[in-house]
Order: C-alpha cells, then structure tokens, then sequence
C-alpha cells in the first residue's frame, strides 16, 4: 500500500495556488459577512492554512494576500448593506428578530470609534456587524476603507501566525511528522465542523421554532390523513413540541440516509470505489505518533467503556424512581446491538484487509453504532432538563466523540467509510424514533448533575482503563496490510533488489523520501548482534515527549531522541544508532518489513536507510536532528561493521544510488 493518492492531493494544491487562494479568500470572505460570519468557523480553518503554509504546501505571502482580501472584501459588503438600508436594517430580516446582534455592535462603534473596525475583528459576537454599523451610521469611506484594509492585513497574519509556525516546526522534522500535521488538522477541521453545525443548527432552530411549528400545524390541518400522526409532534400547547418536531425531522433525514446507503452496499457487494480511495488516504496517513491518541479514541465505543456507564446510569434512575427514563436508556443500547448484529448478519459486507480476523461484522460499524446511540441518546435525556441556552451542549459533547471516534476507526482501517456511515446514521434513527417515545411519555424530572456525573466518570475511567490496556492490541491487529511477494533468493541476490523494492521511503514531500539503501535477508538478531560488537546500540525513538522535547531550547543532543518514522503506513521495526555526542552527531539504521518473501522457507527480507543526523537549533527554541548528505561513507561503514556478513554493494541502474545487502548466516543461498 503506498500514499499515492495523497501525494496526489498536495501536489495538485502546489500546482493549482489560484484554486487554493480561492478557498482562502472565501474563508475569510464568509467569515467577514454580515449575518453568514456568525457560523464561520475561521479561526480553526486559517490555522489548518496556516499550517499547510508552514509545511510548504502554499506560498505564505499569497496567503496572506488572499486571506486579507477577503476580509477586506466581506467587510465592504456588510459596510454596503448598512450604508444601503441604514437605520431601516433594524426592521429587516433577521435583525428584527434579533435586535442584540446590531446593537452589541452598535455599542462598540459609538464608544471606540475607528479604533471598532480592528477591535471587532477579534471579537466574535460582534465582527461581521460592525462594519454593517459604520455603514448604517454612515461613516465616511476614506476613513472606513484604511481602518478596514489594516483590520484585515494584522487580522489574516494574526490567525494565520499560529499555524504557520506550527506548521514551520513540523516541517523541520517533516520526514517523521508530515503526516501527524495531517492528521491533526483533520481532527482540528473535524472538530470545528462538528461544533458549528451541532451548535448553529440549534441556534437557528431556536429561533425559528414557532414559526416552523405553525407552518407544520398548518400543513397537517390540510392533509388530515397524516395530519393525525403529525399534531401528535407539533401541538403548539405543548412545552416538548419543538423538541419532538426535531427528533421527526432527524428521524426522516437519517432514515434516507441509512436506507441509501444500505441500497448502495448490494447485501455483501465489493466496497465501492470511495471505500477503497478513504482506507488508501487513511493507511497513507499512519504514523507513530498519531496511532496511540487514534487507538484510545477507538476504544471509545466498545463494550468494556459503554457498558459500565450505561448500567450505572440505569441504576441511579432506577434508585431515583425514574422509571420511564430508566427503561428507556435501557432499551437505547440494547436494542441498537441486536439490530447491528441482525443487519451484519444478514448483510456480511467483506471487511477492510487488516481486520480480517476479528471475529464480529464489518457493515454496519457496531462500535460506532453503539456509541452514537449511548452518547446521543444520553444527550437527549439530559438536554431536556438544562436551561434553553446550555441544551445544545449535550448534542455538541455525542457528536464530536462520534465523529472522533469515527475517524480513529478509519485512521485505523478498521472499517469501510460506508461502514461508519451507515453506523451513525442507523444509530441517529434509533435515537430519534426512541427520542419521541421517551419524549411524550416523559412526566417527571431529574437532577442532572448526578445523572452526568455518573455517565461521565464512568466513561473516562473505563476509558482509561481499557484504552491503555487495548492501545497496542488494536495497533498491532490493524496492522496496514502487505501482500507477500515471493521472490527466489538467488535472483534477488542477483538482480531483483533493485526490481522488487522500491528506491525510496514513500513520504508526502520529495525531500523527505529517504534513499532506501540497506536490504537485509534473514532474522533481525544476526545484524543486531554484529553491530552491538562493533558499537552501535539499540535505540529507542522518541514518542510525544520526545517530540515537545524539540521546544526545550535546553535539550542537549544526548538527551534529544530520535523520531520514528513510517514507510508504507508502517513503523521501524529495528533502529540501532552510533552516537559521537561530542560532535553532536548520531548515526541511525532504520529497517522496516517488506512485502517481499525470500524463497524457499519465507524468509523475511527487511529495507531501511543509514543515515548521520546531526543536531540544529533554529529560531533559539526550537531543536531537531537535520540528515546530512554523503551515505556513500555510511553505507561503507556499515558494511565494515557488520564484520563477517555476507554483504554487496551495488549502484541501482536506473539512478545509481548505491545499496548495501546483507544475508545473515541463517539465510541460505536457495
């Protein structure tokens, strides 16, 4: 498996910056208009930018350019429309429903001024409404237009700074971190989406509730077959009608989406083209340091982490004599498990490659079925009894543990993204169709805080708990997976070294792809040994600590680890290191498993780098080991320290880059 497709992606945002730009300016374009800027989630979008400037994936200045332009652009708009409609704004839509937005904004403007137009920008509430203000209270176009160009230029630099450095920083280190800065800027995006969505979805819900229901009593008086179903949901008299017409309104879009997609799945057909294009992207981006945090957040939705929690909530409402929520948060996760296991059954979709062997079914995603319908459903008996505004907080809580624990299941290849799809969708059904019985059957109240704190304590130390014990299970059996390639011994010995194996590490920039020059035919202990004789050690690389260790400007080079790194979604399998302290220099041999298997017996044959890193501080806080050219010297070296092993060395026809092969003793000639 390689990372070609998202080498693809990066290449095609290097080669097209016109497009990239464009989605730049339109971020903050959107989050500069009036009204559309309250559900913009710039901030974490400009830092995902910011990011992929740092890593070299867009030009710093161009962004910047094309981010303060479109702010720039967003705020004349709004600046348009106040001076357009002026005091008359108030009345229209939806500012006469909601008469605070203007006059927050308003209320800064009188009492700052100019100086409102930059304060704005960073104040959320108030910043696509301020320039709408100045307009409206017509304020002179040669003073607002230099206000607005410099709010925009020290606005886009202040948000795009943040990940700009940390995208510099990681790209310092970039041949073992580039694909941990994807996927934390995935999480980021992920999270901000989840968050805007969830939240201004209930916003807007929030006030457009009475007229919503009106127009549905309406309809169901026009249609009296099923207007009787509907004036049950949308009785105006009733406190609970908002919430049921919502849980009707999930109901139906869920219920499309599930059945689409199980019409897409065929009953066991192949997993579609996007399936296979997802798991390809997700195994691409497999990396040491982001495997451990993705593992834990897959555990989030097994048996072992939800079970204590359900059961101890169950048991507290029934100790509390709530009854109906009892049984009824009861028969959320019951009833979902043997509903997946039926459709799994009856379905058996294949599995992704590296969960083969795990006993259970792949379509749809039990883990992630359970979890939406334990989070989200939890979230449906607590928010009815929060005040108005703290009521989206629960839904906003379920949908980004299901969407974070979604992704670690593909990060992983645990699951097609039809698989997790179908499983959220199939649990968001069942919370909505049981949401409107619990809903209208519900009478009494209960206390909150202990219900939650019941819920979440058992949740973290479950999770704990069996996250740190399950972390390395599930890494080692979601392994991305390698096809065996016999290959006899005497030809690769002879000529295919350089047909079978590729020349370099797959990695997402060119620069960073390490010349793959050692080959070794046999057991790893043979070479191990050998090289501890001659004064290499085994070697440890660094994990997250050792990565924060690069902003410790009191590192010393002895005490700054090594990163690991990945080749083919997999980690190093051995990594021994010759220190020279003094010189402030390290030498690593790295070796990673191949797909080839060497004839006869099936004798593993493992690829890796020689490389000598040396230690290098830049900007007084940051430090790193910087690869130094001339492996020609290394490769000789190594050879000479491997004493007695059989070894050639030999320039690839196609580029001359030179390989050194090793056969231990145990590996015969065929």
């Amino acid at each position: 498996m390689d990372s070609a497709r998202l080498e693809a992606l990066v290449a095609w945002i290097g080669q097209h910056p016109i497009a990239a730009g464009l989605v730049i300016f339109l971020i903050a374009f959107g989050d500069a208009l009036v009204i559309v800027g309250v559900a913009i989630p710039a901030v974490p979008l400009l830092f995902a930018v910011g990011t992929l400037v740092g890593l070299g994936h867009v030009d710093g200045g161009y962004a910047l350019a094309c981010a303060t332009l479109g702010a720039f652009a967003g705020d004349g708009i709004s600046y348009w429309v106040g001076h357009r409609y002026g005091p008359q704004l108030r009345q229209r839509w939806p500012f006469h429903k909601h008469p605070q937005w203007l006059e927050r904004g308003e209320i800064t403007f009188r009492r700052h001024g100019m100086k409102s137009i930059v304060m704005a920008r960073y104040v959320g509430a108030i910043r696509p409404f301020v320039p709408a203000i100045a307009g409206m209270l017509k304020m002179r176009l040669r003073q607002y237009v230099p206000a607005s160009a410099f709010a925009a230029l020290v606005w886009s630099a202040t948000f795009l700074a943040p990940g700009w450095v940390f995208g510099t920083s990681l790209d310092l280190v970039a041949a073992v971190a580039g694909r941990l800065a994807i996927v934390l800027a995935v999480v980021l995006v992920l999270v901000a989406g989840i968050w805007a969505t969830v939240f201004y979805t209930w916003r807007w819900l929030g006030a457009h509730t009475t007229e919503l229901l009106e127009r549905a009593l309406a309809w169901s008086h026009r249609h009296p077959v099923l207007g009787r179903y509907s004036e049950a949901l949308i009785d105006p008299n009733r406190p609970e009608s908002a919430s049921l017409a919502l849980l009707a309104i999930v109901l139906g879009l869920a219920g499309w989406g599930f059945f689409h997609i199980l019409i897409s799945v065929g009953g066991g057909s192949a997993p579609s083209q996007l399936d296979l294009t997802v798991h390809q992207l997700m195994f691409g981006l497999r990396n040491p340091l982001a495997d451990i945090p993705m593992a834990f957040l897959a555990t989030l939705g097994d048996a072992a982490v939800l079970t204590p929690a359900v059961l101890g909530v169950f048991a507290w409402l029934m100790w509390r004599r709530r009854h109906v929520a009892a049984w009824h948060w009861l028969a959320a996760p019951g009833f979902a498990l043997v509903l997946t296991w039926f459709l799994g059954y009856l379905l058996d979709m294949p599995k992704p490659p590296a969960s083969t062997a795990v006993f259970g079914f792949s379509f749809p995603s039990a883990s992630v079925t359970l979890a939406t319908v334990v989070y989200g459903f939890f979230a449906v008996l607590i928010a009815r009894e929060l005040p108005g505004r703290n009521r989206a907080w629960p839904y906003v809580v379920a949908g980004l543990v299901v969407a974070l624990l979604g992704f670690s299941r593909l990060y992983l290849g645990a699951h097609w993204l039809s698989d997790v799809l179908a499983g959220t969708l199939l649990g968001l059904l069942w919370i909505a169709a049981l949401g409107i019985a619990y809903r209208r059957r519900m009478v009494r109240s209960f206390w909150v805080r202990p219900t939650a704190t019941v819920f979440f304590v058992a949740i973290l130390a479950m999770a704990t708990w069996h996250g740190s014990r399950s972390a390395d299970e599930m890494l080692a059996r979601f392994q991305p997976p390698m096809a065996g390639a016999p290959v006899a011994m005497d030809a690769w010995w002879r000529d295919d070294w350089q047909q079978s194996l590729p020349a370099r590490r797959n990695e997402l920039h060119g620069r960073d792809a390490w010349p793959l020059n050692v080959q070794l035919a046999g057991p790893l202990d043979s070479l191990r040994a050998r090289l501890l004789l001659s004064g290499w050690e085994n070697y440890s690389t660094g994990g997250w600590y050792g990565l924060l260790q690069t902003l410790d400007k009191n590192v010393t080079p002895h005490e700054l680890p090594v990163l690991s790194a990945t080749h083919q979604g997999r980690g190093e399998v051995l990594v021994m290191a010759r220190r020279d302290d003094a010189a402030g220099r390290i030498r690593v041999l790295r070796l990673w498993a191949s797909p080839v298997l060497l004839q006869p017996g099936d004798q593993p044959l493992w690829i890796g780098t020689v490389q000598e890193l040396e230690f290098t501080r830049r900007l007084d806080f940051f430090s790193y080991w910087r690869a130094l050219p001339g492996e020609d010297a290394l490769l000789d070296g190594l050879r000479h320290d491997t004493g007695e092993m059989e070894s050639a060395l030999d320039a690839r026809a196609d580029d001359g880059q030179r390989v050194l092969r090793l056969r231990t003793p145990q590996a015969p000639a065929g």
